[in-house]
C-alpha cells in the first residue's frame, strides 16, 4: 500500500489539467463537512467547513461552529537516483499538486501513467451515494427482473439516483483496461459497469473490513479519484510528479453512539510509474480551528497513534456564536490512522508497539 513509485515527466502548466473545482458535502450524521477534489477537504477555499454539531440548514443561526479549517494528503520520498519527490497540498496559495481523475493503467501503452485535460475535466466531480440508495435500487432491480413483480406499481415514481446512473465503475473508456475503478458489484463478471445489472458495491451483509478494496463504507459515501501527474507541482515545488493515482472515499455512519460524531477517509494509492519511491512518508496535514482558533493547542498520543487539538483554557473565547464558549469544558477533536502502512518484512522492529516483532501484517503506526 505504501510502495509509491514515481513517474518522471510533468505536464506543462498551459497544456495540462486545470485545478479541481468540485465540492461535495458529507452530512449523514452529526457532522457537516465539505470534501474538495484535489486531495484537500474541510473547507470551501475560503471558510472552515467542518460543522459539529450540525445545525439544520433551514435554521437561521449564526452559531454554526466548526472544529477543522482544512486538511490534505502529504506524500514524499526518494526515487532510485535519490531525488526528492513530493505531492502535497495546503491552502492552494501557490497552486496545486493534485488533479482530478485517474491515470492511464495500460502498462503496454506509452501513455501509461499519464492523463489529459479531457479526462481531468470529466472527473472533476464527486459521486455521493447512500447505503439506502443501493438497498432500494437492488430491490427495484430484483422486482424488474421478476416476471411476477409489478415494478411499475410497486416502485411508482421511483427515480434512480444520478450517482448510480453515472457511477465510474470501470475504466474501459479511459484506457481500454478492465481494471476496476469505483467499487461496484459486477453481477455478470464482465469487468464493466452495466447499468440495470450492476450497482455500486456496499457490503450489505456487514462482514467487510477496512482491507476490502472493492467496497463502499458507511451510511453515506463520497467517492472521487485524483492524481499528481496532471500538471506541474506548483504547490510543493517538487520538480516532477510522483505518478500517483489516488482513489478516495469519505464516509460516515449515522449512529446513536460516538461514531455519530466521526468522519472517515479511505485512500487507495496506486503505482502508475516504472520505478519505486523509497523511504516514503505520508500523512494527513491537518489545520484544526476548534471554534476560536487563537486559544487552540495541539499534541499527539503516540501509543494511540492519535493527533489531537484541544482548547488551551476552559473558555473558548472569540466571536460569539462561532466558538464553543457555551460548552464546559470545550470539546476536543482527534485524527487517527486506523489502518496505516505495512511495516517492512523482517525489519526486527516492533513497529506497532504491541510487544510482537515482525508479525504478519504488522503496521507502522504514528512514527
Amino acid at each position: 500500500m505504501l510502495l509509491i513509485p514515481i513517474f518522471s515527466s510533468s505536464q506543462d502548466l498551459e497544456t495540462g489539467c486545470l485545478e479541481a473545482t468540485s465540492q461535495a458535502e458529507l452530512n449523514v450524521n452529526n457532522v457537516r463537512t465539505t470534501i474538495l477534489g484535489a486531495g484537500d477537504m474541510w473547507w470551501d477555499l475560503d471558510n472552515a467547513k467542518y460543522e459539529i454539531p450540525k445545525i439544520p440548514l433551514d435554521v437561521d443561526s449564526i452559531s454554526r461552529r466548526h472544529s477543522m479549517f482544512a486538511g490534505a494528503l502529504w506524500i514524499g520520498g526518494l526515487d532510485e537516483q535519490g531525488n526528492l519527490k513530493v505531492a502535497a497540498m495546503t491552502y492552494r496559495q501557490d497552486g496545486n499538486d493534485f488533479w482530478p481523475g485517474p491515470l492511464n493503467a495500460d502498462i503496454s501503452s506509452d501513455q501509461y501513467g499519464t492523463t489529459d485535460s479531457v479526462t481531468c475535466d470529466y472527473f472533476d466531480r464527486h459521486w455521493s451515494i447512500y447505503k439506502s440508495d443501493i438497498i432500494m435500487y437492488k430491490e427495484y432491480l430484483d422486482c424488474v427482473n421478476d416476471e411476477d413483480c409489478d415494478a411499475e406499481a410497486i416502485f411508482s415514481g421511483y427515480v434512480v439516483p444520478e450517482a448510480i446512473l453515472s457511477w465510474p465503475g470501470d475504466r474501459t473508456n479511459i484506457d481500454g483496461t478492465y481494471e476496476y475503478l469505483a467499487p461496484f458489484t459486477d453481477n455478470n463478471n464482465n469487468g464493466t459497469y452495466d447499468l440495470g445489472i450492476d450497482y455500486p458495491e456496499y457490503n450489505l451483509e456487514g462482514n467487510a473490513n477496512c482491507s476490502n478494496e472493492n467496497t463502499l463504507f458507511g451510511d453515506q459515501s463520497i467517492w472521487w479519484v485524483f492524481n499528481d501527474n496532471g500538471n506541474i507541482h506548483s504547490e510543493s515545488g517538487s520538480e516532477s510528479a510522483i505518478g500517483l493515482e489516488i482513489q478516495a472515499q469519505a464516509f460516515a455512519f449515522a449512529t446513536a453512539n460516538p461514531i455519530n460524531n466521526m468522519t472517515f477517509y479511505n485512500y487507495k494509492l496506486i503505482n502508475r510509474s516504472s520505478e519505486p519511491l523509497v523511504e516514503t512518508y505520508f500523512g494527513q496535514w491537518v489545520d484544526p480551528d476548534l471554534g476560536e482558533y487563537q486559544d487552540d493547542y495541539v499534541g499527539c498520543d503516540v501509543g494511540l497513534g492519535l493527533g489531537y487539538c484541544y482548547n488551551g483554557d476552559s473558555n473558548d473565547e472569540g466571536v460569539s456564536g462561532y466558538n464553543y464558549d457555551s460548552e464546559d469544558p470545550p470539546p476536543a477533536i482527534g485524527v487517527d490512522f486506523f489502518r496505516g502502512p505495512l511495516a517492512d518484512v523482517g525489519d526486527g522492529i516492533d513497529n506497532d508497539r504491541d510487544g510482537v516483532i515482525d508479525e504478519e501484517g504488522e503496521q507502522i503506526i504514528m512514527s
